[in-house]
């Protein structure tokens, strides 16, 4: 059974986007993979955030993972700064990775933005802190998106310096996981800028804690155009609005928006927003409830993260001090 590591960032309540691109599948990968999943807080820190809410944001991520289905018992569930093998193993993997490499990774250049100079040093070694992720556990395969592909080919990198260096073939080589087309959920303000938490309106998102009145009141909300919906996905190319609620309806369903079309075709979007926001309440329902549930009880949540941590310790820490061993370390007797 293939190894998998995923990590997802505490930045606050899931959004629709974050459930539908990532954390659903998440889910059926725990059937046939042996899957560790954490809450990256030690990543969060490497842009500006607010310490009194870290804790929480990050117990409000791991109950929505559990009430999503990413359940502890079928997983290895726990947030990394309580895992100190990421920490020792990423500065190993600072001293391995070469400035070239970093100097080529388009997201630094993309959070830093034009005052470089000013960034944090975490936020340009934020990649070796991924890759110690990974390799720690002798993970094979990761799940990764469109912006992640980078930062995977230089975990590969890195293990495979690392082998050489040490004339071990220690480190294994990280396959990506591509689950076909991932649901890209776009803003329901502006249908071509991408469903985000951090978007100044509440409006433009759908908050995985939002009751049945607020999802249909943003729904209702909308932005759409006049057009009745087409018969077929090409009619949808100049109307980014029209084909993200389509888009959105035809994830939550399991279907695929051309089926979508087809039971639709002709409709305005005044009966179209009522048949999603129905999907929508039916298909969040029992997550926001099973999510509340558990915030309501802070103590398990803590409780299973602290089992998911001594299981991935369990893993990481015999690699990761094998790898310290093979630099050279004195052990600690």
């Amino acid at each position: 059974m293939q190894r998998v590591f995923s990590g997802i960032q505490p930045s606050g309540i899931p959004t629709l986007g974050n459930y539908l691109g990532a954390i659903r599948n998440w889910v059926p990968m725990m059937d046939d993979h042996e899957c560790i999943y954490c809450v990256v807080d030690l990543h969060a820190i490497t842009q500006p955030f607010d310490p009194k809410t870290l804790a929480r944001q990050t117990r409000e991520m791991a109950a929505a993972l559990i009430a999503c289905g990413v359940t502890p018992d079928k997983c290895t569930l726990f947030v990394q700064s309580h895992v100190h093998a990421h920490t020792r193993l990423a500065w190993l993997f600072n001293c391995v990775a070469r400035i070239g490499w970093l100097n080529r990774m388009t997201q630094f250049k993309d959070k830093a933005g034009k005052d470089r100079e000013n960034a944090g040093a975490g936020l340009y070694v934020y990649p070796n802190l991924m890759a110690a992720d990974i390799h720690a556990y002798h993970a094979t395969r990761v799940p990764v998106g469109e912006d992640q592909k980078q930062h995977l080919e230089l975990a590969n990198d890195i293990g495979e310096k690392f082998n050489h260096d040490y004339g071990v073939e220690f480190f294994p080589h990280i396959e990506p996981i591509i689950q076909g087309v991932a649901a890209r959920v776009m803003s329901l303000r502006d249908g071509t800028k991408k469903m985000s938490k951090s978007d100044p309106s509440d409006q433009s998102r759908i908050n995985l804690t939002d009751d049945a009145d607020t999802i249909a009141l943003k729904i209702r909300r909308a932005k759409t155009d006049p057009e009745p919906l087409p018969a077929e996905m090409a009619g949808l190319e100049a109307r980014p609005e029209a084909r993200n609620l389509v888009g959105i309806l035809a994830a939550i369903t399991g279907t695929t928006p051309d089926a979508v079309l087809r039971q639709h075709e002709g409709q305005g979007f005044g009966t179209f927003k009522g048949v999603l926001t129905d999907a929508l309440v039916a298909h969040l329902g029992p997550i926001q409830a099973e999510m509340q549930r558990l915030l309501d009880d802070p103590g398990a949540v803590d409780a299973a993260l602290r089992q998911g941590a001594d299981k991935a310790a369990a893993i990481a820490e015999p690699i990761v001090q094998k790898a310290e061993a093979l630099v050279g370390f004195l052990p600690r007797a």
